[in-house]
């Protein structure tokens, strides 16, 4: 799963900069990352594994990461626009009720009578909530926060998310 991109490099002791995606920086946590060609993603056939000898907080929404075999700055920034990528079961459990963002990718959203509005195709850091981007149908995008209020419902199994039926909500940008 794509848990982030590498924006750049920290310092001169090769430790690199990471947008995190989601609400936190659980990237800390994972004994290692595997970073690939950011235009291949996913279908990266050998994306490079790299041991994380440590970190912490950096710029908001980022981490900075100390890898294994990563010593300089050069080396740091030769690593720009990879992505992150990382196994599901490496990431610590989230509470009753929260979820990933990489989860929510691809599911169905629907207002509470049943009509369809389209499927998620990213998430937004976008101040108090985080927004998804809905793809309609008609090729359009539709915001929609994720206020627990305004998503009634998550069920990642059926890879659905319901919304709230109010006016304006689902309405393209």
């Amino acid at each position: 799963m794509v848990l982030g991109q590498v924006v750049g490099a920290h310092g001169i002791r090769g430790q690199v900069r990471i947008r995190y995606y989601g609400d936190g920086p659980r990237l800390i946590g994972l004994p290692c990352i595997a970073l690939a060609d950011a235009t291949k993603g996913l279908e990266d056939p050998a994306p490079r594994i790299y041991d994380i000898e440590g970190g912490g907080a950096g710029r908001s929404g980022e981490v900075r990461l100390s890898l294994e075999g990563v010593t300089d700055r050069s080396g740091a920034e030769a690593l720009k626009g990879r992505i992150v990528l990382g196994e599901q079961a490496d990431l610590p459990p989230l509470d009753e009720g929260e979820f990933y963002w990489f989860e929510l990718i691809g599911c169905r959203v629907e207002v509470e009578g049943g009509e369809a509005i389209g499927t998620v195709r990213e998430l937004w850091e976008a101040g108090a909530h985080d927004v998804l981007v809905v793809r309609g149908s008609d090729g359009r995008d539709r915001l929609i926060p994720t206020a627990r209020e305004l998503m009634t419902e998550v069920d990642l199994e059926a890879r659905r998310i319901v919304v709230a039926d109010l006016p304006g909500l689902t309405e393209p940008i």
